[in-house]
């Protein structure tokens, strides 16, 4: 199986500063348009193999996970209210005036970038149709609460390599079954964790 192996360029070998343009009335954080970022060494776990429920679809790999951190630089508004009076036909007047001003703020950014490949085999490409093709299904939990899947199969007796990527996973599920050449049918393996960042 062909991993993907990831080489850091230039680590902390260079420093931007850039001030981005303010955000929308009342808004906070207008990231820079040039941040000053830093990696972190990739780690990378095995994971697997796991099985469909009749053994007869396989799959295996590894999860590279990557922590980039970026120095990113922001505007802040304030907004006080004061009183300015003057002078009028020898009768003081005064009212409220808004007094806006911006101040400079820095802060880290963090994202984890993750990279899984896998290893498919398919130990049966002949019987029904239905269950004539091997499956993974990939769950990706993110921090949010929110989630997403992705699916690979594998119709041939040969074992077939896949990549995907994303970044800010919480937790990262696969399953492996049977299915046809277009969808999972059955003989689910069941969800089993490759990654957790907690």
């Amino acid at each position: 199986m062909r991993f993907v192996t990831r080489i850091l360029v230039g680590v902390g070998a260079a420093t931007a500063f850039a001030v981005a343009a303010p955000a929308a009335a009342g808004a906070a954080v207008a990231p820079a348009s040039a941040p000053v970022s830093a990696s972190a060494t990739p780690t990378t776990t095995q994971w697997g193999p796991y099985f469909s429920a009749d053994h007869k679809a396989k799959a295996k790999g590894e999860v590279s996970v990557e922590k980039k951190s970026s120095k990113v630089y922001y505007k802040k508004k304030h907004v006080k209210w004061v009183k300015k009076c003057w002078w009028q036909h020898g009768k003081k007047l005064c009212k409220p005036v808004k007094k806006v001003w911006w101040t400079k703020h820095v802060k880290w950014v963090h994202n984890y970038y993750f990279t899984v490949d896998s290893t498919l085999s398919n130990h049966k490409t002949w019987g029904p149709s239905r269950y004539r093709c091997g499956w993974e299904t990939f769950k990706v939990v993110k921090f949010d609460g929110s989630s997403y899947f992705e699916s690979f199969r594998n119709c041939h007796k040969f074992p077939k390599e896949y990549t995907f990527e994303g970044k800010d996973a919480k937790q990262i599920f696969v399953q492996v079954s049977r299915g046809n050449f277009h969808s999972p049918k059955g003989r689910f393996g069941g969800w089993n964790q490759i990654y957790s960042a907690v």
